[in-house]
């Protein structure tokens, strides 16, 4: 499907300076190369978006996590992982990571999140960066990525349930042939034999809870 608006989201884009519950469309001082409507306080935020939808909502996408820094910053620097290829940016997101690979030169790129708000964020945060990508809100991770070339995932092993999930998918994708690529920050849940392809000394990269965070990596499955 073409590229949404992102109206979803609209109402809560900030349109003053000194409104700290909304989003508001910065650049990213690891990833300058892309701009992307972050939250100012992701709590606010949150709190903010239940009172108006009524239900439980968890803004993942309105923070730029460190795994996905790191993947959107090699594949911007390396091109070639993702030029004239089918690329499929899996638990997408703010859609970081899908929006690095389009300005690399991918051929297609899907941006896959089961968060309506997230495809809604992505959507957004393509159209601020003019680029065109592909949004789904399919759960994929019983398959094997079908038609991509590349798999991406930034920052999707945060949970040990969904790690496990997201493991067993990127292996079955990796076994067909497709390169897969992931950011993480070490937050314990991929396995050892993952080798690392690059690490960054960081500091103070991403969501206020990494503050503390010296070392993210882009790895690969191991065999």
């Amino acid at each position: 499907m073409p590229t949404p608006t992102g109206g979803l989201l609209a109402p809560f884009v900030a349109s003053r300076a000194d409104a700290p519950d909304g989003l508001r469309l910065v650049r990213l001082p690891f990833v300058p190369e892309i701009r992307l409507h972050l939250a100012d306080d992701a709590i606010l935020l949150r709190a903010r978006m239940e009172a108006q939808a009524g239900w439980s909502v968890t803004p993942f996408w309105a923070t730029a996590w460190a795994g996905g820094q790191a993947l959107a910053r090699y594949i911007l620097d390396h091109p070639r992982v993702t030029a004239g290829r089918r690329v499929l940016d899996v638990a997408s997101g703010s859609g970081l990571v899908a929006i690095a690979a389009a300005k690399a030169g991918a051929a297609e790129v899907t941006a896959n999140d089961i968060d309506p708000y997230a495809e809604a964020a992505a959507a957004m945060n393509a159209t601020a960066n003019a680029v065109t990508i592909a949004v789904n809100g399919d759960d994929v991770l019983d398959g094997d990525g079908g038609d991509a070339d590349v798999i991406l995932a930034g920052d999707a092993f945060y949970d040990s349930e969904l790690a496990a999930r997201m493991l067993a998918f990127l292996r079955r994708a990796a076994d067909r042939g497709a390169a897969v690529l992931v950011g993480d920050p070490d937050r314990g849940h991929l396995p050892p034999d993952w080798p690392k392809i690059t690490s960054y000394r960081v500091r103070g990269l991403g969501a206020a809870e990494d503050a503390e965070l010296t070392e993210v990596s882009v790895l690969g499955p191991g065999r």
